[in-house]
């Protein structure tokens, strides 16, 4: 079970959902590492859609750069569909990280330097 399974989501790993007694709570990442000095650029992207795999590409080189310009720890996290995994359909395993990821980890911004 991946740190970001949802809390009663179901997975070849978890077959009965995850539960908070057996697994803990899911891990917000950029929540966490958005605290930390040293992260200068944290951002959480999602893979649902063309649209947004164009966000996604935009903010890896944002981070890319950033990182170029030797100004801190970057991190982008993505959300993305595990159909296999999941045992849904692919159309349906995008739908579920735009209706049900998105919900708890939503998708944003956390931390920028100035001038990026």
């Amino acid at each position: 079970m991946a740190p970001t399974t949802l809390i009663g989501q179901k997975t070849t790993t978890s077959v009965n959902g995850r539960t908070v007694e057996q697994a803990g709570l899911p891990l917000r990442m950029c929540e966490i590492l958005s605290q930390i000095d040293c992260a200068v650029f944290v951002e959480r992207v999602m893979l649902n859609n063309p649209a947004n795999v164009r966000k996604a590409k935009a903010a890896v080189k944002k981070a890319l750069d950033i990182q170029d310009a030797r100004l801190g720890f970057t991190f982008v996290e993505f959300l993305s569909s595990c159909p296999t995994n999941w045992g849904l359909a692919p159309k349906d395993a995008l739908n579920y990280v735009g209706q049900n990821m998105a919900d708890y980890y939503p998708v944003r911004n956390f931390k920028t330097p100035e001038g990026f």
